[in-house]
């Protein structure tokens, strides 16, 4: 039997992933994984993926190598697919999600509130810029690109004093010992779907039953959940948009909780909110929270930061969820 082609960013923590998703279904089908390495537009430009359009970059090339049979499966980063489906494609697996929380790589194990005034932290994320400003420390936000390697040298060499990158990309490459501070959801929401991996395969394909097996139902709850929250509130990867939903053991049962934020780039205006509601209805739990977040203003903070329009080449799709690079 010919192998399972599964298409992946050429980059270490998308190997990296990409490597877990495929031995789990070559273990689950019994079948030969091969990964495919393709280069997606946001590994070939320098840009902050904010200039860029923010939407899609590292997924169009993932899905047009689907689509036209170059691969079988692709795997993503689930923060960075754009909310709108995309026709012929199917979201066939989001595998057990990784801790979506945020963390802090800082000189001299320091946390960031032991950090001095004047400190310079560095983050692409206008979601996680905007959460530090509104925290009071008196820190200078930086922008920084590269990927996680990159990120933590420039740390190491005294460039920075500490970057905020996601707890999951950490942990996937083995590096997560180099965390100072773990930072709680109260401080900092994640961006919706981080830390979640999205397998997708062709609409109408056989192997989409096969790779649904991968499928974590309370995963797929949270992270469905998030990105209606997102949708609701039109947010680009510019907007400064946090949520963080989770699946618990109720009184009655299972519940979905839900807590999301809108800032204002310099973190002084912000609508915090919350919900809770089945599983089941996940799509309709998230779509209510955004209306109520928009009702009482949100949508003025996120039209503000509406990410411009796609440079040529680039393709126009719906609001993903954070400017940063898959791999941070």
């Amino acid at each position: 039997m010919t192998p399972i082609r599964m298409g992946t960013r050429a980059s270490v923590l998308a190997t990296t992933q990409s490597r877990w998703v495929g031995d789990r279904l070559s273990a689950a089908l019994g079948r030969e994984v091969a990964l495919v390495e393709i280069t997606t537009e946001g590994d070939r430009d320098g840009q902050p993926l904010a200039q860029l359009g923010g939407t899609g970059v590292f997924v169009s090339a993932l899905r047009e190598a689907l689509l036209d049979g170059r691969i079988d499966v692709a795997v993503h980063s689930l923060k960075d697919l754009p909310t709108t489906p995309a026709p012929g494609i199917v979201l066939a697996a989001v595998p057990l999600r990784e801790d979506p929380r945020d963390v802090v790589v800082a000189r001299d194990g320091l946390t960031l509130g032991e950090l001095p005034a004047g400190s310079r932290v560095g983050t692409g994320s206008p979601r996680r810029a905007a959460q530090l400003h509104a925290l009071g420390l008196g820190l200078e936000i930086t922008e920084i690109r590269g990927n996680v390697d990159t990120r933590i040298r420039k740390v190491r060499e005294g460039a920075y004093d500490a970057v905020v990158l996601a707890r999951a990309g950490l942990a996937r490459i083995g590096r997560l010992d180099e965390a100072t501070e773990v930072l709680d959801p109260l401080l900092m929401l994640p961006a919706p779907g981080q830390g979640a991996l999205a397998v997708e395969t062709r609409e109408g394909d056989d192997l989409t039953h096969d790779v649904a097996v991968l499928d974590d139902p309370r995963s797929r709850a949270a992270v469905t959940a998030e990105r209606r929250v997102l949708a609701t509130l039109e947010g680009g990867c510019a907007a400064p948009i946090g949520v963080l939903a989770e699946v618990v053991e109720g009184e009655a049962g299972e519940e979905l909780w839900v807590r999301a934020a809108a800032l204002s780039p310099d973190g002084t205006l912000a609508v915090r909110m919350s919900a809770t509601g089945d599983p089941a209805d996940a799509a309709g739990v998230g779509d209510r929270l955004g209306e109520q977040m928009l009702d009482e203003g949100a949508g003025r903070l996120t039209e503000a930061q509406a990410a411009p329009p796609a440079q040529p080449g680039t393709p126009h799709e719906q609001p993903v969820a954070d400017c940063e690079r898959q791999d941070a």
